[in-house]
Parts: structure tokens; sequence; C-alpha cells
């Protein structure tokens, strides 16, 4: 007969886990050579043999069974050998070194095809050994209840293995990993509107990733990296975003637009028992014992609060400054941190009607006081020239714009800044440079110097300079000592008292 070459594949199917691949292939004849491929569940048995074509069936069929039930036998010992040793069992003492009987290869293929599917899961939500396994972070399991699983087997290996150990360090990564990707399941992202409007706050999505932030609603912690949360552009409100249709406190910027004004009494207590002993604000019920929403006070407004709308936030008081020159943060419930800090810099205390005797004690007002009349009497120089008008020379004021509106209107800043010195010597700096434009560096402000008609000697002089007096009538300038040796009658206005005078007589 004729050799012939004979290519075929053929398929075994023994078990469930050991697919069989049959190539015979162009090979010189002979026993059929075994190769065996990375993937562990299936053999490939490439023979080629020169035979009659008729008998080359019955070959494949006896000679290469009988190789394939070998190799599973062998299989089946060495993935006993190297399962997962989070799946390892203890193996009898007495077994060891012993080959299982032919008749229980079949149910060890099956054993070791369970372990190998619970491994494949393990694998799947990131908890198995496997060095072709998947990068941190890419899990396949979506299911809920499954991460709950993994999460609940992380806890319990992180419990069993040795402390500080790379297994355990790595298993705590895992750990948050699933914890994350429960989180993202629990809380979807979506598409969400980047500026919203609810009971005149002006809510604005967050970019930031930042986890220090606390939801004001809530009182949780803010995960940036995986909640979306929004900000009040007016008074800072931080929310989460499944909180927003819970909120229901008003933006306190619309009270400090209406409002304006301080609450001027030192810590106004009432008690809790004309609160009906609930929060000043939610109208939880509170108490200072016995209750577990604990009553806290605030020291602006003198009323209690509950932990939810109190946080025990700090502040200046501005009554205590004002009556007390105190500077002392004190504890205040979360709407009067914001008003607080919304109203610190506007001018709205007039500390000569509120308290004029703390210019006699805190000589730093006086200076300031005397700083601030100086720049006024130098914005007219400024308005009226050129040079000054582009060099903007005003604007060095910009932060304090009341500054060169009136010299009696107050901030709680500026009484801050007074406090520290900080004021003093940024007002001088800035007066300073007010000064050298117009006395020095303008010769068209030079010219509008002042002489002195009461004994018409001396240097140029100007109103804010500290050894002159000014009219109030005419606000012609004259040395001080001058001006008070003539009992304060000024020349200029007898003139022009005067020059009205014969205007009178002869029209």
């Amino acid at each position: 007969m004729n050799s012939v070459e004979f290519t075929a594949c053929f398929q075994l199917q023994l078990s469930q886990s050991t697919p069989i691949l049959l190539l015979p292939s162009f090979v010189i004849p002979g026993p059929p050579i075994l190769e065996v491929f990375p993937s562990p569940s299936s053999v490939v048995i490439m023979p080629n043999m020169e035979r009659e074509a008729e008998t080359m069936p019955t070959i494949i069929s006896i000679k290469h069974v009988t190789s394939v039930m070998e190799y599973n036998e062998r299989l089946a010992r060495f993935r006993q050998g190297h399962v997962n040793p989070f799946d390892r069992r203890e193996i009898d003492s007495s077994t060891e070194g012993k080959d299982p009987p032919k008749h229980e290869v079949r149910s060890e293929i099956f054993s070791s095809e369970s372990k190998t599917q619970r491994s494949d899961q393990a694998m799947d939500l990131g908890l198995a050994e496997d060095h072709f396994s998947r990068p941190v972070g890419s899990f396949v399991a979506s299911d809920v209840e499954q991460l709950k699983q993994a999460i609940a087997e992380c806890k319990r290996l992180i419990l069993e293995l040795p402390e500080h150990s790379e297994k355990q360090k790595d298993t705590v990564v895992k750990l948050i990993h699933l914890r994350l990707k429960l989180q993202e399941l629990k809380d979807p992202e979506e598409d969400e509107p980047n500026l919203q409007v609810l009971l005149e706050h002006r809510f604005s999505k967050e970019k930031s990733k930042s986890v220090k932030q606390m939801c004001d609603k809530c009182s949780t912690i803010i995960w940036g990296l995986i909640q979306t949360w929004y900000t009040c552009t007016g008074c800072y409100y931080r929310c989460h975003s499944k909180c927003m249709n819970l909120i229901n406190k008003p933006c306190v910027r619309s009270k400090v637009s209406h409002q304006s004004e301080y609450e001027l009494s030192i810590c106004p207590e009432v008690g809790l028992d004309k609160q009906d002993y609930r929060c000043a604000e939610c109208r939880t019920p509170i108490s200072l014992r016995g209750v577990p929403n604990e009553a806290r006070q605030c020291d602006y407004t003198g009323q209690y609060y509950c932990s939810s709308c109190h946080w025990n936030d700090t502040a200046i008081i501005p009554s205590r400054v004002i009556h007390n020159w105190e500077f002392e943060p004190r504890k205040v419930c979360r709407t009067s941190m914001r008003y607080l800090a919304l109203m610190m810099s506007r001018p709205v205390l007039k500390l000569k009607e509120i308290n004029p005797l703390l210019f006699n004690f805190v000589e730093e007002l006086v200076e300031i006081r005397k700083l601030r009349q100086d720049i006024l009497l130098m914005k007219p120089y400024f308005i009226t020239c050129k040079e000054a008008m582009e060099a903007r020379l005003l604007l060095h004021l910009q932060d304090r714009q009341h500054f060169v509106e009136n010299d009696d209107m107050y901030s709680l800043q500026d009484l801050i800044d007074t406090s520290s010195g900080h004021l003093s010597c940024s007002l001088t700096e800035i007066h300073t440079t007010f000064a050298k434009h117009i006395k020095l560096d303008c010769e068209k402000c030079q010219a509008k110097g002042f002489m002195c008609e009461l004994c018409k000697e001396g240097d140029i002089l100007f109103p804010f300079d500290n050894h002159t007096s000014v009219c109030h009538d005419c606000f012609a300038v004259f040395h001080r000592d001058c001006y008070y040796d003539n009992s304060t009658t000024c020349p200029r206005c007898a003139r022009m008292l005067e020059r009205q005078h014969e205007e009178s007589q002869n029209p």
C-alpha cells in the first residue's frame, strides 16, 4: 500500500475540565509525540504516522486515548500539589506519598475542576494569587452581593495573615478597591447640571477630588473621588448631590444683603425653656443631659442648637470686640459662622456712636483715625490730578474702599488688623506714598498748596501736615500755632465776608 500523509483533528472530552485536542500532523512514523502547551486545561497530541488509511482511526482511538488518560492522571496529581493557598485543605498524612487508585482519577479530576472554578471566581474579584491576573482595579464582578462577599472574604484574610506581611498589604489594597467599586455601584455617576438654584443658594458643581470636606446637610465626609458635590457660591454651603433636595436652610448671603448689621449684645441668652427645648434652627429636640442630641450654645446669637447645626466652629464675636476689645474666638453655630465670615469686611460699625470711649483706651484707633482723615484730605488732589488718575493711586485702598469715603465707619476686619498692628503699618505706607506724590513728585499738586496768611512765612502748607490747622468754612490752611494765637480767626473768611457786605451795599 502506498503511504499517505494523513492530517486530522480530533477532540475528545473526557471530563468538563480537560478538553483534549488531537492534532496528527507531518511527523515521522513512530509513537505519538506529546506537547504540553501553556493552557493547563488542554493537551495537544501531534502524531504523524505512515499507516494504512483503514487502520488509522483504530490506532488513534487506542494509543492516543491511553496517552490522554495517563496525562490526565499526572495533571490531577499536579493540581493537587499546586492548588491556590487560599483554597488549600489539609491533606491526610496517611495518604502522603501514595498515588491515588486509577478508579479515583476521575473523581480527583472533578474535585480539581470545582477548585479551579472557585479559584476562577476568586480571580474575577481580584482575590486569588495568579501570575496572569488582571491589573489592580479591574473587576469583572458587578453585582453588589458578590462584592459584599468578596469584601467579607478580604476582611477574614486580613485577620488571618501575618501582620505587616506583603500578602496582608496586598489584601488591604484589594479591599480598598472592592469598597470603591461597591460605592460606585451604590451611587452611580449621573450627568448632573453644573449650576442649581435652591432657596436662594446658587450651587456650583465642584471638580475637586479632595476628601477633607464635610457635607453641611448630613454631616458626613464628601468623598470627592467617587461622589458628586456642590458648593453655594454665596455662603459656601457644601453638600452631596443626593442631599440637595433635603436642604431647608436659605442662603445666608440674602440675610447679609437685607440686614447688614451685627448683634451687639454679648451672648444674648434666652434659655432652653424659651426655645421649647428644641434646636433654634431645625427644631430637633435637645437638652443639656439625658438626650442623645447635646445642646450647644452659639456665643453670637446666645441660642442653643443641635450637633447637626452646631459643629463647635469658632469665630471672633463683634460685640466682644467693640465693648471689651476682646478677640478670642468663641464657639458659634454653622449659620452664624457663615454670616460672620460674609460680614467680616463690611464697614457697618460706627464706633463713635456705639462705643466712643473706645478711642480713649486704644491708642491704635486714634492713629488709624488720623491717617484716615489725612487720606480724605488728599483725595481732592488725586481726583483733579491727571497723573494721579493715570497712576491709579487710589487703588492702593481697593480692599478698604470705605477709607476714601469716610473716617468713622469700620469693619470687623479693620478692628482685627488694628489690634494686630497690620493696619497701622499698611496705612502709614500708603499715606507716605500719597504725600510724596503731592509734595514732591507732582508740580500741579504742589501748586495747590497754601501759604500761612497769618505769619506769611515758612514753606508751602498742605491740609494733611501735622503742624497745620484747617478752617472748617473755607478750608484755608495755617500754621497751628498761628491759627490758635489769632483766636482761630480766619483772615480769608474775613475777606470773603467783607466782600459780600460790599456787594450787598453796592448792587
